[in-house]
């Protein structure tokens, strides 16, 4: 059993572990980024599978990393006031810098990239000040952090999580 704080989905999911999808896994996660409420008789009768069997592949799904169930929200409109996007430079391991970054609570996004950055690090903060706080209490002090960018979010246009299987 995964435990409660995500930890051991998170590293299944960053491990790059694969998790063979048939058929039936794929319309279930197409049908819930449709509708992540879609209760599971009404999944099961769509993919035609039992409830039990449609409630143990959805556990399975979610407790390898494959999928989340969450409410997604845009931050600026319940209570966040301050989105930015962060470039980072980095000397080093960035995996391990990357690891450090993911563990802070305001960090919701982080990639390791190719070009002028080697990390992006998407962050959700209270204001200003806590965007501050972030960037000089926490990031530039762990070590292999050579300097950021910050991109701060003035208005979201598009935020979606509907991109179907492959």
């Amino acid at each position: 059993m995964a435990d409660p704080n995500g930890t051991d989905r998170e590293q299944a999911r960053m491990s790059g572990t694969d998790v063979a999808l048939d058929a039936v896994d794929r319309q279930i996660i197409e049908r819930l980024q449709e509708d992540g409420r879609l209760p599971y008789t009404r999944l099961a009768t769509a993919v035609g599978l039992s409830e039990a069997a449609v409630r143990q592949r959805v556990r399975r799904l979610v407790e390898s990393g494959v999928m989340q169930i969450v409410a997604v929200t845009d931050p600026l409109t319940v209570g966040f006031r301050r989105m930015a996007m962060i470039g980072l430079r980095t000397e080093g391991d960035t995996r391990e810098i990357a690891d450090l970054i993911a563990a802070f609570d305001e960090v919701d996004y982080v990639v390791a990239t190719s070009g002028s950055f080697d990390l992006l690090m998407e962050v959700v903060c209270e204001d200003d000040d806590h965007l501050l706080s972030l960037l000089n209490d926490k990031v530039r002090k762990i070590a292999g952090v050579r300097s950021t960018e910050t991109f701060m979010y003035l208005r979201l246009f598009k935020q979606t999580y509907a991109w179907g299987t492959r």
